[in-house]
């Protein structure tokens, strides 16, 4: 049989994009206000522009966040120290405008006496695992993660001292069937000082950051960009607006699982956005984990205060060494996808969202990430008979 060769390429972006900087501010806000209250309701949303950042949305709390104070926090964290980035943490505009949650959605997801916490939100939440990578994820989206964060890396520790907080990376993986084979292409493209020459800046992002994070993938044919246009001075919010969730691509499987539903910082887990896509790689994870498929993707959808899921998916793509309907059965007997029993079982009403925001949520490791664990994948094992 004639193996076909494809060609699968994913993107990442470094903690000081625009979008990112929106995301990492929101999911700090959220941190903050679960550290005093766990049972907060929040849903905050962020833009950023030159010189301005603007934070919005509807929470419920008997907490209190400095927002004020977390938005200047997140820009020096970042590096945003200096003004001739376009914005930076002391003279940047905060504006905010926050208030109470809806009490129409509040009926559908508090817990009452006669009533079972209801999902926050209509929608379907896709999770995906693939045994292609130790993390168990395609190998695309883990390279251009590994790329971005080692460009934050040079930068802070002052290996590339002229580079700024704005970054991109772009991988192209060549596939024999599912199987990864070698880099075709990589672009990255990094905020620097202007005085740099894009030679140098070429050089040293090839020596620095390329080669250390995949240079055991690329050959003579692997196609390098580095600053393709040949100029990246003006960046971030000065060169680009930044919103929450605008790169939620980046933050799930790089294009090849699917993503439904909305995006992740900012929301509460009783937003089914975010918990019902956690529980849904968990469950793709643990599947892959336990050798009964070598991919998964899992769908599942809600109602809008209902507490059950209306549909529970799984896909396999022919990789499935039991039949899908037995691995749906297992899904329904070992997985409680009811909001409330999400939240218990992942442990989600704790300030661990601020460490989710860059470099995906998924296949990291972290003890926090709850959903990256695969304590499921032995009695899933078992019970299929593999």
């Amino acid at each position: 049989m004639r193996i076909m060769k494809k060609f699968i390429t994913s993107e990442s972006v470094t903690e000081g994009h625009p979008d990112k900087i929106c995301d990492m501010i929101a999911d700090s806000i959220l941190d903050e206000l679960y550290r005093q209250d766990p049972y907060s309701r929040v849903a905050i949303e962020c833009l950023t522009t030159t010189g301005l950042v603007v934070v919005a949305g509807e929470v419920t709390t008997k907490g209190f966040a400095d927002v004020q104070k977390i938005v200047r926090n997140t820009l020096r964290e970042i590096g945003y120290t200096d003004p001739s980035y376009g914005i930076d943490c002391e003279d940047a505009g905060v504006l905010v405008s926050i208030h109470g949650q809806s009490p129409d959605i509040a009926q559908g997801v508090d817990e009452k006496e006669n009533h079972e916490q209801g999902a926050g939100d209509q929608g379907m939440m896709y999770g995906f695992a693939t045994n292609e990578t130790p993390e168990l994820m395609p190998l695309p989206i883990i390279l251009a993660h590994k790329l971005t964060r080692r460009l934050s890396e040079v930068r802070k520790n002052g290996i590339i001292e002229y580079i700024g907080p704005d970054g991109k990376s772009q991988v192209t993986i060549e596939y024999d069937g599912d199987e990864p084979k070698r880099v075709d292409a990589v672009v990255i493209s990094t905020q620097h000082k202007e005085w740099v020459p894009s030679d140098r800046i070429k050089h040293d992002v090839i020596e620095h950051v390329i080669k250390p994070v995949c240079g055991h993938m690329i050959d003579e044919n692997t196609k390098i960009h580095v600053n393709p246009t040949g100029r990246f001075v003006i960046g971030g919010p000065e060169g680009d607006s930044g919103v929450t969730g605008r790169k939620i691509i980046v933050d799930t499987y790089g294009g090849v699982g699917r993503h439904g539903g909305g995006a992740f910082s900012g929301k509460d887990p009783t937003k089914v956005d975010r918990s019902g896509a956690y529980a849904a790689r968990y469950i793709a994870k643990n599947i892959v984990a336990a050798g009964l498929a070598d991919k998964c993707e899992v769908q599942v959808s809600y109602a809008i205060g209902v507490a059950r899921p209306t549909s529970v998916n799984v896909d396999c793509f022919g990789t499935n060494k039991v039949p899908e309907t037995r691995i749906v059965e297992l899904v329904n007997k070992h997985f409680d996808l009811r909001p409330h029993a999400i939240i218990d079982h992942l442990k989600l009403r704790r300030p661990i969202y601020k460490k989710t925001t860059n470099y995906g949520h998924f296949g990291k490791d972290d003890p926090d990430i709850t959903w990256e664990h695969t304590d499921k994948a032995e009695v899933l094992r078992q019970e299929a008979n593999i």
